[in-house]
């Protein structure tokens, strides 16, 4: 039917009723027949929630891994002119902290609770079976969105979703710790603690994505898509607010950036460290962020000075940290796009913007010496000064996932000691946030309120006008352990109204009471995480020695009272004790062996010695994937040839590929991103585009420990076509969110030659993978 043809029928029916609707209104009279009479179409339809009148659209924005002294909007060295706009119309806290680690703040902002409080006392990567510790938030725990989104909100989270449980949470569920069961409606990002910035693992709601073309760099994919989702809720519900939660995974490792944004600070820190934090005191200071009288605290000893490095050294250090700042210079400028279109839009003056400038302090876990691939640095090969020097033309590109040393991570959290992980010490806690409502907050200024990170739960429903409920869903919510921070607003001098808080991460220890900090000392260096060394599997944090300052007058924790006032330090032990029975911190535990980092997942997913797949096109995170590193296995691939990978895991960093490549039947393992470490065994005999064959891969470990080397075979229809040797094979694959792709191989690809996702061009009718015990020289057993 055509157009006209529709309307003409509309009409007709138009003219019908509206002629029936003149008969029913038409006095009655005897002769003409009566019409039943009609009813009232009912209305009695389900409430749906409204947001309280002025409620306040929220941007909740938490970047990754900045140091209190590395934003220029706090003194630091790096521009962020955006960052600096929104302080100029809001209020720059300066005595706000965090937990000093990525899982457990974020599970604390989101929850507005304690994060012992919430089962993530650690990384959800170091969970343990107790109850403050599981990595598994309870439901008796409703995230702000989940409130937000009762209360009359439309939610999203865009960036880093570093709150999924370890094991089978993320690729076989439940999922509902996906954003989609925290109370998001949408969701667009990436799971884990990080992921490469140009060729990102990326999810939408729970599914995959799987880019088939080239895309631009994440930080600018997250705020396309931030400002796609707005520009869409306000078309569907202009008077409705929205929250996100803008969460970019900057400036964690790998810290790459487009080439021209690192090229801006060229030369800009050729003068070291130690420089680099004077002068950053220096502007901070000037900015009143920092008391005058504020010194810098002793350079740590197991750190260089950097006039003791060599010239190649201090060009490696230099490069590095020209990647990490051209990263977040870069990040804030896409943050600046998201508020210019807020302004364009008409929404600026009622958007509510919380900006918390990291995390957790800086990252110093590559150690002094800096790594180009961190957890393969840590797990595979710790590589030389010189081979790192022969990659410094990659650093910030697509192929290196650098982090600068331990060095620049003290002068990023200037003026305070010490750095992320290290909960003891402000440089792992103190971060800083800026808070920005034009049409609430009119005057800008410095906030010193003494602050923790679980205090943003209750200014968003403060701001907002929503209680917080008592039950969701029949589980009765835990109590809020935040304060809203509303009362310092307008009135800069207001005291502060958190009086004690505890501080706890992987057996660093601290509590504060109205001006006073005791902590312990640190025992274990953060990049000695997975050691194996004599001691690694012991837990040292008993005999942690204790500090103790007075923050009125030590702004930044440089004098130790300990010695000078001994029953005031008692007092604050006791007083630590009583928080850990409260809020489930025991038990304390500073041990970051493998075997802890593997026990979650270990519980709920047990190692089968075979596993199928039934097709290409599967992506499965590693905690639920064959774990082939360490051991011998067999992969048998039955497929009809074509060109691309049959099976990865890993990057071309660190990783396996199986494939089909020329015709020929290719197995690519790589060590690390040095040329030198990457082994390729491809078989002489050429396979025909069509042609069905079984392929088998099979690998012969050396045994006697992890990374160990071992021989492979390629076999064609059970005839042997290739053979070769890998002295070592790597412990880990590089990149901490790369999955185990059948069919492709999607992120950072093993090897770059056969175009966007190295996507298999044949038919993959099944994959076999059996495996061996682990460590050991055993074959794995013959397939049915």
């Amino acid at each position: 039917m055509s157009w006209g043809e529709a309307m003409s029928v509309y009409l007709k029916f138009g003219t019908v009723m509206g002629a029936a609707l003149l008969i029913m209104a038409s006095p009655a009279r005897s002769d003409t027949p009566q019409l039943p009479e009609m009813r009232p179409i009912p209305e009695d339809y389900p409430a749906i929630p409204v947001a309280p009148d002025g409620a306040p659209n929220i941007l909740l924005v938490l970047t990754d891994d900045v140091g209190f002294g590395a934003a220029s909007a706090f003194g630091g060295p790096v521009a962020t002119p955006n960052l600096e706009r929104l302080a100029e119309h809001g209020l720059r806290y300066n005595r706000f902290h965090t937990t000093a680690m990525c899982s457990p703040t974020r599970a604390s902002l989101l929850t507005g609770r304690n994060h012992h409080a919430v089962a993530t006392g650690a990384l959800t990567d170091f969970a343990v079976g107790a109850p403050g510790y599981t990595g598994i938030m309870p439901k008796s725990a409703a995230t702000i969105a989940e409130v937000l989104r009762r209360g009359g909100y439309n939610t999203a989270w865009f960036g880093k979703h570093h709150n999924m449980p370890k094991g089978p949470f993320g690729s076989a569920g439940p999922q509902d710790w996906w954003p989609s069961g925290l109370g998001f409606e949408y969701f667009f990002g990436f799971i884990g603690a990080d992921t490469d910035q140009w060729r990102p693992t990326l999810y939408r709601g729970t599914s995959r994505v799987v880019d088939t073309a080239q895309e631009s760099i994440l930080d600018e994919r997250l705020g396309n898509e931030a400002i796609a989702w707005i520009h869409q809720q306000k078309a569907a519900a202009p008077d409705k607010p929205f929250f996100v939660y803008y969460a970019p995974g900057s400036a964690h490792t790998p810290h790459q950036a487009p080439p021209e944004w690192i090229a801006r600070f060229r030369g800009k820190f050729s003068q070291g460290w130690e420089k680099v934090r004077e002068e950053t005191l220096a502007r901070q200071k000037a900015m009143g962020l920092v008391p005058q009288d504020a010194v810098l605290p002793p350079w740590p000893e197991d750190v260089p000075h950097w006039d003791s490095l060599s010239a190649g050294d201090k060009a490696l250090q230099e490069r590095m940290m020209e990647a990490f700042a051209g990263e977040l210079a870069f990040q804030d400028a896409q943050f600046g796009r998201i508020m210019d279109e807020l302004a364009r839009m008409g929404q600026r003056n009622n958007t509510l913007v919380v900006f918390i400038e990291g995390d957790n302090g800086a990252d110093s876990a590559a150690s002094p010496a800096g790594a180009l691939a961190e957890s393969g640095e840590i797990g595979n090969k710790r590589m030389s000064a010189e081979e790192r020097s022969s990659l410094m033309d990659r650093i910030g590109g697509p192929y290196v996932h650098s982090n600068y040393g331990t060095g620049w991570a003290i002068a990023m959290d200037t003026p305070f000691p010490y750095y992320k992980q290290i909960a003891s010490h402000l440089g792992g806690t103190r971060n800083g946030m800026i808070i920005s409502w034009p049409g609430r907050i009119e005057q800008a200024g410095v906030r010193s309120q003494y602050a923790h990170v679980i205090d943003v739960y209750p200014t968003l429903l403060g701001a907002a006008g929503i209680a917080q409920p008592r039950t969701i869903d029949g589980v009765a919510q835990q109590k809020v352990d935040g304060i809203d921070l509303g009362y310092s607003f307008e009135h800069p001098g207001a005291p502060s109204r958190r009086h004690v808080q505890y501080y706890e991460m992987l057996g660093n220890r601290a509590i504060y009471k109205d001006g006073w900090l005791a902590n312990t000392t640190p025992q274990r260096e953060p990049w000695h995480m997975f050691s194996v060394g004599p001691r690694s599997s012991e837990n040292l944090a008993p005999d942690y020695k204790w500090e103790l300052y007075n923050l009125d007058e030590d702004f930044n924790q440089t004098h130790d009272l300990a010695q000078k006032e001994p029953a005031r330090l008692a007092a604050m032990q006791q007083l630590f004790d009583e928080q850990v029975q409260i809020y489930n911190v025991d038990p304390v535990d500073d041990r970051l062996d493998a075997a802890r980092a593997a026990s979650a997942s270990a519980h709920y997913v047990k190692v089968r010695g075979h596993y199928d797949f039934w097709g290409k096109g599967i992506s499965l995170q590693s905690d639920v994937a064959p774990p082939i590193t360490n051991r011998s296995f067999r992969v048998s691939a039955d497929v009809t040839a074509g060109s691309g990978v049959l099976l990865a895991l890993g990057s071309s960093l660190g990783g396996w590929s199986f494939a089909i490549t020329g015709g020929q039947a290719v197995v690519h393992h790589a060590l690390s991103p040095l040329p030198a470490d990457q082994f390729e065994l491809a078989a002489p005999l050429a396979l025909t585009p069509g042609q069905s064959v079984q392929l088998e891969f099979e690998f012969d470990y050396d045994g006697q420990g992890l990374g160990k080397g071992g021989g492979m075979v390629i076999r064609s229809d059970g005839r042997q076509i290739a053979q070769g040797y890998i002295a070592r094979t790597i412990t880990v694959p590089e990149g901490y969110n790369e999955n185990f792709d059948i069919g492709f191989d999607g992120g950072v690809p093993v090897i770059e030659a056969l175009g966007q996702n190295n996507a298999f061009t044949g038919t993959i009718f099944k994959v076999r993978v059996d495996l061996g015990p682990v460590g050991q020289a055993s074959k794995p057993p013959v397939s049915d």
